[in-house]
This record gives C-alpha cells, structure tokens and sequence, in this order.
C-alpha cells in the first residue's frame, strides 16, 4: 500500500461529516454513485453499508482493495471467504463491546416494534389517514406485567431488557452463554423451550453465525406460547421465513415484527413476507433501520474511521 490512500465510500448519502474529515487526511475519498461506479476499480479502500452484497462480483469490480470497511456487528453481507483467499482485511464492529454499550438504536427499535404491534399503531395511523376515526376497532394490549423472553442476552439483549423493566414488564431470557450471575437482578435465566412456552413476547437478538442460521424453525414457533408474538431485530438468517408465514397463518402466534430478512442483498428476498404484510397487520416489517439513527451512525461512523486510520498507519509502516 502507497502512503495515500484512495478509499471510496459505496453509501455516502448522510455520511458522517466528522468521519469524512478524518478519512480525507490518510487519503483520497470517493463518493460512489452506485455499486458499478468505476472509481472502485483502483480504491485501496472501500466503505460499505448494508445494500451490497461484497461477494465475487464486487470484488472483480474493486481488484485492488486491501480493507472492506463496515460500521456493523454482523458482516454475513461480506463473503469473508472470498475477502481472505483475495488477502482483504475486513473491519467491523464485531467484538468492539466497550464501544457498542452506548449504541443504543437497535434496543430502542425493538421496543418500538412491540409497541407498533401490540398497538396496532401502523394500522390505527392508515384508519385515520383514511378518514378514518373508530378507536373500538384498534384496540390493543401494554407491555406491562407482560412475560417477555429474551433469546440472547448480549449487549442488546441486555439494553431491551432493561427498557422493557421500566414498563414493568418480566423479563426472562435465554442464553447458554451467559451466567446468571452476570444478568440483572430482575432478570430471570431459563432454557430455551420453558422461555417459549411462558413468553408473551419472545425477541431474538442472537448474532448470526453459520451454526445457527435457521435456528427458530417449526417447533420454536411450535414451542411459543399460544397467542404470543414474535420480534427479530437480529439476522433474517436467524429463522425460517416459511415457518414463521405459517405460524402466522394458523393463529399460532398472534403477531410478528421484524426489521431483517434473509439473504436481504437478493432481489426479492422478502417478496413471500411482504406479500402476507401487505394483506395482514399483524406481520410489520421494516427495512433493516435498527440501527439506522443519525446518532448511532455518526458515532459508529467515527469510530470506524478512527480504527481505519489504525489499520493504515499500520499497513504503511508494514510497507516502509
């Protein structure tokens, strides 16, 4: 690697403008006009979100790139196989748990997920821009004294946790990571079927790996409480779509709400789930914006630029 650097941001659109600051000053920086810009072909560098799968193709498209760039926890948007066999270092938010205690966005957005649901509040806000004006017809059910269970008590299981404690709900989670020791007082530690069959709420916040994918299938949903709902802010690939239409259609569970689906890069990935929406209001799903606040990005942003920065100077030492 030369000592200045091109890098070129894939996503520029409200770009953190702190973090565009620093970037200028290891090198040159591209704003892409989309994911078949030329200017990728010889960037050294190159930023991504979430709306590029970073796969055999993209790297044809960028032959020269020594680091992929993405301000998220998950990375199953980057075929990290195809980075390592290419010799491309891949920096994300993985593992950075100091930092991501304070990235709160996603928390929040499953709570308000659950409340959208169990208020029917998209379909109540379509009455009244209808014309709407009959309360009788929307109403709905508190989180209050409320069993929720918690599939992941990680950083973000934790933070919905401790929300979901200040509406009084009970919270119960399920972890084979996690001591009881090190959860909250008020929070109760159980196996994963008894979380199921008591929980008004069950909410996934699992991080994706190969191992699980599809791990709530037919009998987790099976396993829930008769008229409970579901909320998955996590990974898509955490559970089976068609069982969850299913459950959905029998009556099984009452409601779901989900911001991620599977395999979101393909055209068409969530067409079966957003058909059912679209006839149905208690499935709600929303464009993977959990973490999509100006807050959460522009610190993510930073910090991301900040440990870039690290990994350039270090490279250019290494070439000296």
């Amino acid at each position: 690697m030369q000592n200045s650097f091109k890098i070129v941001i894939a996503e520029p659109e409200g770009f953190s403008e702190e973090a565009l600051e620093l970037l200028r000053s290891q090198g040159e920086v591209f704003l892409a006009k989309g994911p078949h810009d030329p200017v990728f072909r010889d960037a050294d560098v190159v930023w991504v979100r979430l709306r590029d799968k970073i796969d055999r193709g993209f790297f044809s498209r960028a032959p020269n790139v020594k680091i992929i760039v993405t301000a998220t926890t998950g990375v199953n948007h980057i075929d990290l196989q195809e980075a390592d066999r290419r010799g491309v270092q891949v920096l994300s938010l993985r593992g950075e748990t100091n930092f991501l205690r304070e990235i709160r966005a996603t928390a929040e957005h499953s709570v308000g997920l659950m409340l959208a649901l169990l208020r029917q509040i998209p379909a109540a806000a379509g009455h009244v821009r209808e014309g709407g004006w009959n309360r009788d017809l929307f109403k709905g059910h508190e989180l209050h004294d409320k069993t929720i269970g918690i599939v992941g008590y990680g950083r973000l299981g934790s933070l919905v946790a401790g929300y979901l404690l200040a509406f009084g709900a009970k919270v119960i989670a399920a972890d084979p990571n996690v001591d009881s020791d090190t959860l909250d007082p008020d929070v109760v530690l159980v196996p994963l079927p008894e979380l199921l069959r008591v929980s008004d709420i069950v909410t996934l916040h699992v991080n994706f790996t190969e191992a699980n994918a599809g791990m709530f299938g037919a009998r987790e949903f099976g396993q829930m409480k008769h008229g409970s709902w579901f909320i998955n802010t996590a990974r898509g690939e955490l559970i089976e779509q068609e069982a969850l239409l299913a459950a959905l259609r029998s009556g099984w569970i009452r409601g779901a709400a989900i911001d991620v689906v599977a395999d979101e890069q393909a055209p068409g990935a969530a067409t079966r789930l957003v058909e059912f929406a679209q006839r149905n209001s208690n499935l709600l799903i929303t464009p993977h914006i959990g973490g999509c606040t100006v807050e959460s990005m522009e610190k993510t942003e930073l910090f991301m630029a900040k440990k870039l920065q690290d990994a350039l100077m270090a490279a250019a030492v290494a070439h000296a």
